[in-house]
Formats: structure tokens, sequence, C-alpha cells
């Protein structure tokens, strides 16, 4: 065999999908998993949420960084009462959206979502406590799982953030 024809099966080798060797592509990967605590529509409003929460910007938002993964993992681990609440929220999330737009929170706007999410933060309602209850939770496991991720590493290391040594810069020191 000619050493140009072992390139060019290699190079075969290497064009087929990993799909056919069983492996599947980040997309065939995406296009299967199904959450297993979450219904489809629970999991699709927390995608929503928690990508206004940490949206797409120069980097990579919580939708990219499949947050909705791993809390659906999250509730699955947690007390049933803990994740009882989450799930209750996102209940609540769906009736206000439906009582101020007529839809669910996954059927408003850009501008409806971004409008509902900040007056459940601003929590200047007092009808809106519960939801600003809810907001504040799914604010703090957004973030926390999202820096957790290795695109929330790269956004926090973004810049050389992170030194590559804690000790003291001046000479002399023991």
């Amino acid at each position: 065999m000619k050493r140009r024809d072992l390139f060019k099966m290699t190079g075969a080798v290497a064009a087929v999908p990993t799909a056919a060797f069983g492996v599947p592509t980040p997309a065939q990967e995406a296009a299967v998993w199904k959450p297993s605590v979450l219904t489809a529509h629970q999991n699709e409003t927390i995608i929503v949420l928690t990508d206004l929460i940490i949206p797409e910007t120069d980097t990579p938002g919580a939708k990219a960084a499949n947050i909705n993964r791993y809390i659906d993992v999250f509730l699955k681990e947690v007390p049933a009462n803990e994740a009882a609440a989450l799930i209750s929220g996102l209940g609540w999330l769906d009736a206000h959206a439906n009582r101020i737009h007529a839809h669910g929170f996954v059927g408003c706007s850009k501008d409806q979502q971004i409008a509902i999410v900040e007056s459940l933060d601003a929590n200047k309602d007092p009808d809106l406590a519960s939801g600003h209850q809810f907001f504040q939770m799914m604010k703090g496991i957004t973030s926390r799982f999202y820096y957790n991720t290795a695109i929330g590493y790269r956004e926090l290391n973004k810049g050389g953030r992170v030194p590559l040594t804690f000790g003291c810069k001046h000479g002399g020191h023991a």
C-alpha cells in the first residue's frame, strides 16, 4: 500500500460521523436528552428563564451551558419539598403570565418576559411576593450552576482574572 493511499483511508475514516461508531454528535445528544423530573413545558420555561438571567453576550449564556439539565438533576437529588418549591414556582410564573398576557411565560414575547422578571426582581408589588421569592431562588441556582460549568469558568477567568499563584509577589517573604 502506498503512503498516499493510507492517508486517503485515514481521512475517509475521520470523515465518518462519530454516530456511526455509536458515539452521538453534540446535536444528536441534545435531541435525545429528555428531562427526568421536569415536564417538557417546565424544562422549556427553565431554558427561557435562565437565559434571561444569564443571557448570551460575548460569551455563551445559560442556555448554551445547559443549565436546564443541571436543574433537572438537582431536582432529582434534593429533598422533595425543595423540588416542589421550584416546580410550584414555575406554575406560579405561568399563571402570572396568563393573568397579564393571556398565555404562559414561554408564549410571551421577549419584552413581556423581561418585564415580568424585572417586576419580580424589583419586588414592589406585594401581590408578587411569592414570585419574587421564586425568582431570587432561580437567580441563585442559575448562577451557581452556570459558574460551575466549563462555559461559566471561562467567563470567570476571562482576561486572566484567576492568578497563576496566590503567593506574595514581593521578594523576601517566607
